[in-house]
């Protein structure tokens, strides 16, 4: 996948939930538009405490290509 679709994804008004599912198993969420930044060949996810602050605790470095899908989150939750 490249990085037309994630972005897509992120810009959508209104926004809606989702989760990307890698190709080697692994899923991440991302809740706000916020949390993920879509780049030619490679997306950050950061992640974020609990408080109330600008400081993310860590991030993941993704690439858009082992991307295997994307789905709205309440549509996996309710299957």
């Amino acid at each position: 996948m490249g990085p037309n679709e994630p972005n897509a994804w992120v810009r959508a008004v209104p926004f809606v939930p989702f989760r990307i599912r890698m190709n080697y198993g692994r899923t991440f969420d991302v809740r706000h538009p916020e949390i993920l930044r879509v780049g030619l060949r490679s997306m950050t996810l950061f992640s974020y405490s609990g408080d109330a602050t600008d400081i993310y605790e860590r991030l993941e470095m993704l690439s858009p290509l082992l991307v295997e899908s994307i789905e709205p989150i309440d549509a996996t939750q309710s299957a």
